[in-house]
């Protein structure tokens, strides 16, 4: 019994801790969809570029030598956000505005053959570019923080719980970058702009809203946002150039979990995947974690389509 529990409290715990750091990756995801109805296939692969970002950032530019081993990643990520928030906006002012905004009322299908091909395309040069300038040789970014743990209790039944160092401070940092992403969407200037070119591109456009400059901002922050979560996942996880395919299938499955357009439904998918690839680890082998992942995400599919917070569409 007191094995039992204990091993339900520790599965839910790294579930909680997880979930949170892949909700902070599919709301990277969610934006770009939610803003700009883009669906993008590199989005894992601008992932696989903030790992390396912030893995550099932290050996070879000084981070490690200003702040040591302990809390020099976590600088290191930090930093990786904006300049892959700045390589994005560049990725979408070169190509991706070319088959969405404005522009995607004149295309075939709305554009949404060609964005499919495109991201495709940017997703496959990412990847073997990744290959030969970063090499197939595994890399991480370790801290001390990643094997040790804080304990909590002995709680009731003398149970106590684990908590790896590192993941807990992912968390936090996941939970923070939420905060402040939900802060600036719904009290500044730049968040009511990116709401209203979702909502209706059309009336943003005759209130003087420039829709294309909005959609660059919002596919800045979705990659940057990723990148962010990324080199967190990279303190736990060894990572290479084509990680992003593991990690892009999951941002989907977030994405449509938490309903589609919403970045708070995305956050919570997200952290939904986290928990039940952790907890299906107490019945199933660790083989099988993404097929329970999978199964639970059909479930809920099945009788809730919309979604956690997407609305039902009525047909007439």
């Amino acid at each position: 019994m007191t094995q039992a529990l204990e091993g339900f409290l520790q599965a839910l715990s790294a579930g909680l801790l997880i979930g949170a750091v892949y909700g902070l990756m599919c709301v990277g995801l969610g934006l770009i969809f939610g803003v700009m109805r883009v669906i993008n296939f590199a989005q894992g692969d601008f992932m696989m570029l903030g790992m390396y970002a912030a893995f550099y950032f932290f050996t070879a530019l000084g981070v490690q030598a200003t702040f040591g081993n302990t809390f020099g990643p976590f600088v290191a990520i930090v930093l990786a956000g904006p300049v892959l928030a700045v390589f994005g906006y560049f990725v979408h002012l070169t190509l991706i505005s070319r088959v969405s905004g404005t522009r995607t009322s004149s295309l075939e299908g709305e554009g949404h053959y060609a964005q499919l091909i495109l991201t495709l395309g940017i997703a496959l040069i990412l990847q073997n570019g990744g290959l030969l300038v970063f090499g197939s040789v595994l890399a991480s970014i370790r801290t001390p923080l990643s094997s040790s743990a804080w304990e909590l209790g002995p709680l009731f039944y003398d149970v106590s719980v684990f908590i790896n160092k590192a993941r807990g401070i992912d968390a936090v940092v996941s939970l923070v970058t939420m905060l402040l992403l939900t802060l600036m969407i719904t009290r500044s200037r730049i968040g009511k702009s990116l709401r209203a070119a979702a909502d209706n591109p059309t009336a943003a456009t005759y209130m003087g809203i420039d829709v294309d400059r909005a959609h660059r901002i919002a596919f800045a922050l979705g990659t940057g946002i990723t990148a962010i979560a990324g080199g967190l996942l990279a303190t736990n996880y060894p990572f290479h150039p084509f990680v992003g395919v593991e990690y892009v299938i999951v941002m989907y499955a977030g994405v449509v979990l938490g309903g589609m357009g919403s970045i708070i439904g995305a956050f919570w998918g997200g952290m939904t995947i986290g928990l039940v690839q952790q907890m299906s680890t107490l019945i199933l082998p660790t083989q099988l974690q993404n097929a329970a992942i999978f199964v639970v995400f059909l479930l809920i599919i099945f009788f809730r389509p919309q979604g956690f917070f997407g609305r039902m569409v009525e047909r007439t």
